[in-house]
């Protein structure tokens, strides 16, 4: 048994080696998962068909249609230039002069408003750069505001939020994407103000230092995108009205709640009990269904805005549909190597070690979540696995602890977008790779808005909840 844990370590060590050393997860997953098999003793092929695949063609099942969508409708507000005209105007009101906070609330705002993480990466890269340009603020600062914006309150924290990230709790829990609202938007404040809080800070220390924009610690590697545009920005049509781009945000978001709070709760659903639809309850395809709907929608509305460009916006759906395929297929073998992992008898070991600290169902929720995704260096590929494995024993303890599965919700999915982005993890060097930065150069300021403000947040709200009972 011995030997299956030190297996089970050794494939974690590979995993977070291969990525971190920028192996592709979809074939670094399953050679970490090889290990793990060796030394428990397992069958290899066996475990990769009947183990690795189900668990990974399960959840591309689930999540497609949200990836998908998400990444058609991000590369449609590129191409109606709604996404930049979103910036200019969050810049407008903020002041050029706040290049920092305008950046992270048009982050903020496109991440809520439904688009894909990875396509606002892309998108804000050249608007921020501009924006640091001309308030010469030292670039190495970039991605770490951009990722304020896209990988921490937006993505897990705010109540109703379209992100995979605030979905997949629900799944296991029976709750909605906008459970805990009054933890969230605590949450959300919280992890806000400490990453701004140090970002200023950072800016004031380093052109103290008088590093500037172009100063020779913060440049642009070689191989890094050029001054004349991010990778993968793609030519827009003429800019809208200064209202207009803000209408699919706002579609997104009231769908969803309209769906989550008002719609849904009305209507008969009885007939998911029968067998064709697998005797599903409600409560797990809410969240899912709400949010897919309010994207849909926001398309829809797209499309009617910009009728006379429809042969434009066509090539949108393309390119949405290639951008889905990376992100959703490299989380869904993440999902697969956990597979593999929990399928050995050491897995038990350790499970069952987890659930016997003496922990209630909350911090125990908080903690395996928390470390599955630091390990995996993904926030929606460590909690599926996480959950996987021990949502319906965590449900169960919650109910017996008498804790609120909203509460468990909220600070789960917080959770997981904190470790999550180590070195090693896939959206910190693809945000790296489009800014042309590298880790030396940018990821300590990245890490502290990423992974010490929300960690700080969840342990204070988790005490807090703990204390007083959910609000």
């Amino acid at each position: 048994m011995t030997v299956a844990i030190i297996g089970i370590i050794a494939s974690l060590v590979l995993l977070i080696t291969l990525a971190y050393r920028g192996v592709p997860v979809i074939i670094a997953a399953p050679i970490a998962s090889v290990v793990a098999v060796v030394f428990s003793g397992a069958p290899i092929l066996a475990s990769y068909t009947e183990i690795f695949m189900p668990a990974m063609a399960d959840f591309v099942g689930s999540w497609f249609p949200v990836f998908l969508t998400g990444a058609i409708f991000g590369v449609l507000m590129t191409i109606t230039g709604y996404a930049e005209s979103i910036a200019r105007t969050v810049t407008q009101l903020v002041g050029a002069r706040s290049a920092i906070a305008a950046t992270v609330v048009t982050s903020a705002l496109m991440t809520y408003g439904g688009i894909s993480l990875f396509v606002v990466a892309f998108v804000m890269y050249p608007l921020a750069r501009e924006l640091f340009r001309v308030a010469d603020i030292p670039r190495r600062l970039i991605p770490a505001t951009i990722a304020l914006g896209i990988f921490t309150f937006t993505m897990t924290a705010l109540p109703g939020s379209p992100q995979v990230q605030n979905i997949i709790p629900g799944q296991f829990f029976d709750t909605g994407s906008f459970a805990a609202p009054g933890i969230g938007l605590l949450g959300g404040l919280m992890i806000f103000g400490l990453g701004m809080t140090w970002l200023e800070y950072r800016r004031h220390a380093l052109m103290k230092k008088e590093e500037r924009f172009d100063s020779p610690q913060s440049r642009q590697i070689i191989g890094g995108p050029s001054d004349d545009g991010a990778a993968g920005e793609v030519k827009t049509l003429a800019p809208p009205h200064q209202l207009v781009p803000f209408l699919p945000l706002l579609t997104v978001f009231a769908v969803n709640f309209a769906c989550t709070l008002v719609i849904f709760p009305r209507l008969d659903w009885s007939y998911l009990q029968e067998d064709q639809f697998g005797g599903i309850v409600m409560d797990s395809r809410a969240g899912l269904w709400a949010v897919l709907l309010g994207i849909v929608s926001a398309i829809l509305l797209i499309l009617a805005l910009n009728f006379r460009n429809l042969n434009e916006l066509r090539i949108g759906f393309t390119d949405g549909v290639k951008r889905s395929m990376l992100p959703i297929f490299s989380t869904a073998s993440e999902v697969g190597y956990g597979a593999v992992v929990a399928s050995v008898a050491a897995f038990a070991v350790v499970r069952d070690s987890v659930f016997n600290m003496g922990l209630n169902a909350l911090w125990t929720s908080v903690m395996t979540v928390s470390i599955t995704a630091g390990l995996t260096g993904s926030s929606s590929g460590g909690m599926t696995i996480a959950l996987n494995a021990l949502g319906e024993d965590l449900r169960e303890l919650a109910v017996n602890d008498g804790v609120s599965l909203e509460a468990m919700h909220r600070l789960t999915a917080m959770a997981a977008g904190g470790l999550d982005t180590l070195p090693h993890s896939g959206a910190v060097v693809t945000l790296l790779i489009v800014c042309g930065l590298t880790h030396r150069q940018a990821y300590k300021d990245l890490g502290i808005v990423t992974i010490g403000a929300p960690v700080l947040t969840v342990l204070i709200l988790g005490g807090l909840v703990t204390a007083v009972g959910s609000f």
